[in-house]
């Protein structure tokens, strides 16, 4: 049997997991900038926390979830998104009291799971980077979250981007749009699609989110949420919008963009690349907004919450093709050669001398000859090579020789500092 990756997942392969991981460090270089810590949630929870905070009217609940029963009867899910985990923990471990700082600012990275067609940049097992700012209903905290976002890709040296707004208003706004929609819609319900049929009965705001050819040139012509703003609502976008001017951040407005999750009210926005990497078609890298009734959803008190989430497949599609000098795979400072394998014993003391003194480290473990041992360095892209053989153990002398141009130097095997020293310089 021949046994293979289950479809819609991939391998990162060595090489491939720094590229992974130098991102990841710049995320958390970022955010921390803002005062954002890391949180690790599980990869599954109860099914009902996806099911209460994204609506079972998502495409995300109704036909991508990855949902199954424990051994004890249990209904559980492989978690789709971020948020509703970290804001179950937030509810848990009651992180809203007065000893703990509020806003409560969080971030997280690592896989989740969807059910829907593999394609370019997009996997049933993702990867997310996510963050989470609860505690807080200010308009400027919105502006903070976009910001940072625009930090973060701006770090990696992705500026050719698109920010677009728009708000979901509140609960009076959602209430009179969704009216609205209603009125609308309900005489056009045998033109929508099949799904959308559905939604136009319990939640019609999502047939705006909806891909299918026939239901958007529907809503191309249906009532802008604009126009149902309350006061309220309309002066916290007013807010928004002012803040990014004074600010610089360019943007547009976008009346028919909602969220694909159900929680999503005040301030919603995408960013926005086109890139050769996706067909030179328009497409997200990050989006977010705020979710003022989610907390409350899951237990919690009434609280606000503002956050985004950026895939990290679709991420690094971008970072190849902008070639953004990613970091390839880092050989060893040092390779040590082994002459002689009697000498095998005083090779392994000075390589762990070596690694204990924070110099990484590399040796034969096949037993080849010196020549071969050189072949296995330059493939390893190892900076420096120290041979060691009966000679050079006798008289505590030996050739450190530098990769890139051959150079060598006479080093003492006695004085370990100083061996450090030519490494560090280079």
């Amino acid at each position: 049997m021949r046994y293979q990756k289950p479809k819609g997942t991939l391998d990162i392969l060595p090489g491939e997991s720094q590229k992974w991981q130098y991102v990841e460090n710049v995320a958390q270089q970022i955010f921390s900038k803002y005062q954002y810590q890391e949180i690790r949630t599980p990869i599954f929870e109860q099914y009902e926390v996806f099911a209460r905070s994204s609506g079972d009217t998502s495409d995300i609940v109704s036909k991508e979830m990855y949902d199954f029963e424990d051994k004890g009867g249990r209904r559980l899910a492989l978690r789709p998104e971020g948020t509703a985990g970290v804001v179950r923990s937030y509810v848990e471990n009651k992180l809203f009291g007065p000893e703990h700082n509020n806003p409560y600012k969080v971030w997280y990275h690592g896989p989740m799971f969807r059910y829907e067609r593999p394609q370019s940049g997009r996997q049933r097992q993702f990867h997310q980077i996510g963050v989470e700012a609860l505690g807080s209903d200010a308009p400027e905290m919105d502006v903070e979250t976009i910001s940072m976002a625009l930090n973060f890709l701006n770090e990696l040296g992705l500026k050719d981007y698109k920010v677009v707004l728009n708000t979901l208003g509140d609960v009076q706004t959602r209430k009179n749009y969704h009216q609205a929609l209603l009125d609308y819609l309900t005489p056009l319900k045998e033109q929508l699609s099949a799904d959308s049929q559905i939604r136009l009965m319990k939640n019609p705001l999502r047939i705006l989110d909806s891909k299918e050819a026939q239901d958007q040139k529907l809503v191309a012509d249906a009532p802008s949420i604009l126009d149902y703003l309350t006061d309220a609502a309309k002066k916290h976008f007013q807010v928004v919008t002012n803040l990014l001017d004074q600010i610089g951040v360019a943007y547009e407005i976008d009346a028919n963009m909602v969220r694909g999750l159900d929680y999503y009210n005040h301030t919603i926005f995408e960013i926005m690349v086109t890139s050769p990497a996706f067909d030179n078609r328009e497409m997200t890298v990050i989006a977010g907004g705020r979710y003022n009734g989610l907390v409350a959803q899951l237990g919690g008190p009434d609280i606000s919450g503002v956050g985004f989430g950026l895939g990290l497949e679709r991420l690094m599609l971008l970072l190849e093709q902008a070639n953004n000098n990613l970091p390839e795979f880092l050989g060893p400072d040092i390779y040590l050669v082994d002459v002689n394998d009697a000498d095998s014993a005083a090779v392994s003391k000075l390589l762990t001398q070596l690694r204990q003194a924070g110099i990484s480290a590399e040796r034969d473990y096949l037993h080849k000859k010196v020549k071969g041992q050189f072949k296995q360095a330059n493939r390893l892209h190892a900076k420096f090579t120290l041979t060691i053989g009966d000679e050079e153990l006798a008289t505590k002398k030996a050739q450190l020789k530098r990769m890139a141009d051959g150079s060598e130097f006479t080093v003492d095997l006695t004085d370990l500092s100083g061996i450090l020293q030519q490494i560090k310089k280079g």
